[in-house]
């Protein structure tokens, strides 16, 4: 959260979401893949749809990030390729 707000005009906020309800491979296995979902669905999910289009949405997790795009259709970027945007 500090890193993401060196930029000049960059403003962090933090989805309280815990889980995104991937957890690694877990979300990928059919007995699994309704309750990641219902996981997602919880917090994560309705918030990045809330979010504007010019919003970047962070995620470290490779896992976080294909539930993100699974869930919502937003792409969602690792905080390092945020801050090499932010620096170019």
């Amino acid at each position: 959260q500090r890193l993401l707000s060196l930029p000049k005009n960059y403003n962090v906020q933090v989805i309280p979401s815990g889980c995104c309800g991937m957890a690694g491979s877990f979300g990928y296995e059919e007995e699994h893949y309704d309750l990641s979902m219902q996981i997602g669905e919880m917090v994560l999910f309705p918030a990045v749809r809330e979010a504007s289009e010019n919003t970047l949405i962070a995620a470290p997790g490779t896992s976080c990030r294909h539930q993100i795009a699974d869930g919502t259709g937003k792409k969602a970027l690792h905080p390092v390729e945020i801050l090499y945007q932010a620096l170019k």
